[in-house]
């Protein structure tokens, strides 16, 4: 899927739930760009190029398997903490992933997208920036 391996796709994932985990534990969003440069550090492997369609649509798709992995356990969406760089908002592909979840309306307003991704940051606060030093 999108040029990468079934085993590619299993280290980027581990590597990007550590990373937001630890993110979320220090209560401190991160952006697109940063994700990026953590898993290339972290993973052998190349960076998204974001200049690219398809290659922006992986990293949703790494989100996505990222929230599969810790919604089980938190019920949370952890890709709340992946804001754009210079911005202080989350991509379309998140509340996208929160309509499929059954989590937002698909009708819902700016508003009510803003209210829910702010509410998801509050509770990720809550529950993993207390937890660890």
């Amino acid at each position: 899927m999108y040029g990468r391996s079934e085993e590619e796709w299993a280290k980027l994932t581990e590597a990007g739930l550590e990373f937001l985990l630890e993110r979320a534990r220090q209560n401190r969003p991160t952006s697109y760009t940063e994700l990026n440069a953590t898993l290339v550090q972290r993973v052998d492997t190349s960076g998204f190029d974001f200049s690219r369609a398809d290659e922006r649509a992986a990293m949703g798709h790494l989100l996505w398997l990222i929230v599969e992995r810790n919604r089980p356990e938190s019920g949370l969406m952890l890709s709340a903490l992946v804001f754009y760089l210079n911005s202080n908002e989350a991509g379309p592909g998140f509340f996208g992933l929160a309509q499929e979840l059954g989590q937002l309306s698909a009708k819902a307003s700016r508003r009510q997208k803003e209210e829910f991704w702010v509410d998801q940051l509050r509770q990720l606060e809550e529950r993993y920036s207390h937890t660890h030093p």
